[in-house]
């Protein structure tokens, strides 16, 4: 098992900045990927951006040039960086790991909201 721990979310103004965290224990072993999805009211579960065990980033258009992932593999922490943070950009912001060969966690959620 796996156990993810988010953090960092809260109430920003438009054009903001905020970081999140999600640190993975358990059996951290044989982790693929590590990235974070986003639940608005009413939508689906997208996906922000995803980081590879290898360091190859993904992101979805509507934030690339704003959010920037990266890991700590020693610490076995995933990151997002937002800046530039846009109203449409509040959502509920959950980890997510990819460990080979099929399995998948989520963290519980941290609520990012974005307004004046």
């Amino acid at each position: 098992q796996v156990q993810l721990v988010e953090s960092g979310g809260g109430l920003v103004q438009p054009g903001g900045s905020l970081r999140l965290s999600c640190e993975a224990s358990g059996s951290i072993s044989g982790i693929t990927a590590m990235g974070w999805h986003r639940q608005a009211p009413g939508k689906q579960r997208d996906v922000v951006a995803r980081i590879t065990s290898g360091g190859s980033t993904t992101y979805v258009d509507s934030v690339k040039g704003r959010f920037t992932i990266s890991r700590d593999n020693a610490k076995n922490t995933v990151y997002l960086q937002m800046n530039s943070l846009k109203p449409e950009d509040t959502a509920v912001y959950y980890c997510k790991i990819d460990r080979a060969p099929f399995t998948v966690y989520w963290g519980q959620g941290t609520q990012v909201t974005v307004s004046s």
